[in-house]
């Protein structure tokens, strides 16, 4: 498992994406899918993933992409990778 986890919740827009690939971009990273994550609210509302346990959130699935890639690169610097 990657030092950076990122979750995706199977019932969000970010589901239907192959989130994997992000795996080949960082291998650092993990990414999880999740049948449920207990934040229904934010699941209807708007494409969101936790990344480290982060809420990373847009308004569209392009824009939570570049939120969730730019998230993992600020977790990557704490560990200086």
């Amino acid at each position: 498992m990657g030092i950076v986890v990122v979750e995706i919740c199977d019932s969000n827009l970010m589901s239907a994406l192959e989130l994997e690939h992000l795996e080949d971009l960082y291998p650092e990273i993990a990414v999880l899918r999740a049948d449920c994550m207990n934040l229904c609210g934010l699941c209807k509302l708007r494409p969101y993933a936790l990344v480290n346990g982060k809420r990373v959130f847009g308004k569209s699935t392009e824009e939570c992409i570049e939120k969730i890639k730019a998230a993992i690169e600020e977790e990557l610097a704490v560990y200086g990778m």
